[in-house]
Protein backbone atom coordinates (compact mmCIF):
# COMPACT_ATOMS: atom_id res chain seq x y z
CA UNK A 1 0.00 0.00 0.00
CA UNK A 2 1.36 3.47 -0.72
CA UNK A 3 1.92 5.79 1.80
CA UNK A 4 3.17 9.72 1.72
CA UNK A 5 4.18 11.87 4.31
CA UNK A 6 4.39 16.00 4.21
CA UNK A 7 7.75 15.80 2.51
CA UNK A 8 5.37 13.73 -1.14
CA UNK A 9 5.81 16.43 -3.97
CA UNK A 10 2.43 16.96 -5.14
CA UNK A 11 3.35 15.49 -8.73
CA UNK A 12 4.55 12.53 -7.27
CA UNK A 13 1.15 11.90 -5.18
CA UNK A 14 -0.95 12.63 -8.09
CA UNK A 15 1.55 9.76 -10.06
CA UNK A 16 0.69 7.57 -7.11
CA UNK A 17 -3.61 8.06 -7.62
CA UNK A 18 -4.55 10.86 -9.52
CA UNK A 19 -7.94 10.05 -7.31
CA UNK A 20 -6.42 12.19 -4.89
CA UNK A 21 -7.33 14.99 -6.46
CA UNK A 22 -11.17 15.96 -5.19
CA UNK A 23 -9.21 16.43 -2.06
CA UNK A 24 -6.62 18.79 -2.87
CA UNK A 25 -9.38 20.11 -4.83
CA UNK A 26 -11.61 20.39 -1.37
CA UNK A 27 -8.81 22.40 -0.29
CA UNK A 28 -9.13 25.05 -2.52
CA UNK A 29 -6.01 23.64 -5.03
CA UNK A 30 -7.06 24.04 -7.92
CA UNK A 31 -4.29 24.59 -10.19
CA UNK A 32 -3.14 21.21 -9.82
CA UNK A 33 -1.72 21.15 -13.58
CA UNK A 34 0.33 23.91 -13.13
CA UNK A 35 3.88 23.26 -12.80
CA UNK A 36 4.56 25.22 -9.34
CA UNK A 37 2.00 23.14 -7.63
CA UNK A 38 3.42 19.60 -9.05
CA UNK A 39 6.78 20.92 -7.54
CA UNK A 40 5.11 21.69 -3.93
CA UNK A 41 4.95 19.58 -0.84
CA UNK A 42 2.03 18.37 1.12
CA UNK A 43 3.10 20.31 3.33
CA UNK A 44 3.75 23.36 1.08
CA UNK A 45 0.61 23.08 -0.18
CA UNK A 46 -1.29 22.42 3.27
CA UNK A 47 0.44 25.84 4.60
CA UNK A 48 -0.65 28.38 1.27
CA UNK A 49 -4.42 26.90 1.89
CA UNK A 50 -4.47 27.42 5.63
CA UNK A 51 -5.13 23.22 6.52
CA UNK A 52 -3.00 21.04 9.08
CA UNK A 53 -0.64 19.19 7.05
CA UNK A 54 -0.92 16.31 9.18
CA UNK A 55 -4.50 15.98 9.13
CA UNK A 56 -4.04 16.43 4.77
CA UNK A 57 -1.98 13.71 4.77
CA UNK A 58 -3.78 11.19 6.99
CA UNK A 59 -7.24 12.35 4.67
CA UNK A 60 -4.62 11.14 1.68
CA UNK A 61 -3.43 8.02 3.70
CA UNK A 62 -6.87 6.92 4.36
CA UNK A 63 -8.13 7.59 0.55
CA UNK A 64 -4.67 5.38 -0.74
CA UNK A 65 -5.47 2.80 1.65
CA UNK A 66 -9.11 1.89 0.47
CA UNK A 67 -8.23 2.27 -3.16
CA UNK A 68 -5.19 0.39 -3.26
Amino acid sequence: MAQVTKDTMIGDLLKIDAGVAPILMGIGMHCLGCPSSQMETIEEAAMVHGIDAESLVQEINNFLAKNN
